[in-house]
């Protein structure tokens, strides 16, 4: 009898795991399509709190679904009103300047390396053909915009996708903020009721750790990057705002966002002014930058609950985006935040099972005190 459950048990996992590598397949070949809808999906979840407190304040939902969805669109549109010909212009400072990094690359930084190392690296190099490819690129293209445009224009299928997505994406997410709720119970009626509770806490915690790290880590991240950007501006710097965004962005990995900046602010700063009063200012600003995220941003806004380590999060993104694309970006933070909530369950169950415990889960473990580990015989001669 008992052999037949085992063979009924291991039927059951093989039908979930042929569903579930159903799904993904599904979800490979539909990937094009549905990224508007996991981004909607992600804006719903997003604002489904703001709208709940502004209904318990007295509200009804469509009326808080109608501020919240409004809030959200002004300030899309305004970030791109303001990133897109910011980041434009500092492409094209970049590009401009090139021919200067390129002389302080070949006549400041290399013979300095070969005169304290002795190998010889301009040899090997070849700046002036690739600082002239990049800026031929970027005259012909006239910009940021010209590219794109010029893109869309040889694609006719690419203008009426792009078209389609940027129409249907904030449709679809007004629809999932009003719904967000009933969306919510309905996926819960269908959870078998034996494993509910299990199911809405792990929900909770999943939800939980996915909402600290995607709002409190974007906070700092924007907080970050508009102070790095500032401060490297202020102490003269051509490229400041550009490399402060980028030191922003990176942040969400520990070391690799100040170092980064730390470094392209120093080369900017040597190649631009070259003495050490503006190296010192670069360092000052990444300095302040890092106590104000160790001691107020990051203990406020992120907190200690997310358990997603950065090398986890890079991978994440790194595979999604190997295995279904843009859609695929997206969805690894959920995915990665879910499934760290699902191992650690798993870890907690493992500890009280009969594997883990043995036979005898009172016992003490040898291994635990060494006065209760065997004595170790002395080796003869």
């Amino acid at each position: 009898m008992d052999s037949l459950d085992e063979i009924a048990r291991f039927l059951r996992r093989l039908q979930w795991a042929a569903l579930g590598l159903g799904a993904c397949w599904l979800l490979w070949l539909l990937a094009p399509i549905l990224t508007p809808f996991v981004v909607a999906l992600l804006l719903g979840w997003l604002g489904d709190p703001l709208v709940d407190r502004l209904q318990r304040s007295g509200r009804s939902r469509n009326v808080a679904v109608t501020l919240v969805f409004t809030l959200m669109a002004m300030l899309v549109l305004l970030a791109l009103a303001v990133l897109v010909p910011l980041i434009e212009r500092q492409i094209s400072t970049l590009v401009t300047s090139l021919p200067r990094y390129r002389d302080w690359l070949m006549g400041t930084a290399l013979p300095w390396v070969e005169m304290r190392t002795g190998y010889e690296i301009t040899n090997w190099l070849d700046l002036n053909h690739l600082v002239q490819l990049v800026r031929d690129n970027w005259e012909r293209a006239g910009g940021f915009a010209t590219t794109l445009l010029g893109y869309l224009s040889r694609s006719s299928f690419a203008v009426i996708g792009l078209v389609a997505n940027v129409a249907l994406l904030p449709v679809i997410a007004f629809f999932f903020l009003r719904d967000w709720d009933l969306i919510v119970e309905r996926v819960a009626s269908l959870i078998p009721r034996d494993h509910l509770p299990t199911a809405s806490l792990l929900a909770r915690e999943s939800s939980d750790v996915l909402g600290a790290f995607l709002r409190g880590q974007f906070l700092v991240m924007l907080v970050l990057g508009v102070m790095y950007g500032l401060g490297l501006w202020a102490v003269g710097l051509d490229l400041g705002i550009l490399i402060g965004l980028i030191a922003g962005l990176l942040t969400f990995v520990p070391y690799l966002g100040p170092a980064s900046g730390i470094i392209l602010g120093v080369i900017a700063a040597l190649v631009q002014y070259g003495d050490w009063q503006h190296v010192a200012g670069v360092l000052v600003v990444f300095g302040v930058g890092q106590v104000i995220e160790s001691y107020v941003l990051t203990p406020k806004l992120v907190g200690d609950r997310i358990g997603l380590h950065p090398v986890a999060v890079i991978f994440a993104v790194l595979a999604g985006g190997q295995l279904f694309g843009f859609l695929g970006m997206l969805l690894a933070l959920p995915v990665a935040a879910v499934a760290n909530v699902l191992l650690r369950y798993a870890q907690e169950r493992y500890r009280h099972s009969r594997l883990y415990v043995g036979e005898h889960p009172g016992a003490p473990d040898p291994l635990a005190d060494p006065h209760l580990a065997p004595p170790v015989e002395p080796k003869s001669e």
